[in-house]
């Protein structure tokens, strides 16, 4: 399913993961869910109610604060401040 991309041993097993911790809270956190939500659907969804499902939270995600804060930190070529809202 492509869900694993790196490996690490044990002794820097620790390190590695906060390491993604801290990458993950920087990051729009309401559209990761939204992107979890349908994933954890799509194996029950066919085409057509996948495609609405991703369609109706492509809406949501667009009209959260931190798609405007994106867009505005794009066009201003600076770093993102996601909020989680």
């Amino acid at each position: 399913m492509g869900m694993i991309y790196k490996v690490f041993s044990d002794d820097m097993f620790e390190d590695e993961a906060k390491k993604i911790a801290a990458t993950l809270s920087q990051m729009p956190t309401k559209s990761l869910a939204y992107i979890k939500h349908t994933l954890n659907y799509s194996s029950a969804n066919n085409l057509e109610e996948q495609l609405f499902l991703e369609d109706e939270f492509q809406l949501k995600a667009a009209a959260t604060k931190d798609f405007k804060e994106g867009v505005n930190a794009f066009l201003e070529k600076r770093n993102p401040k996601f909020t989680g809202e």
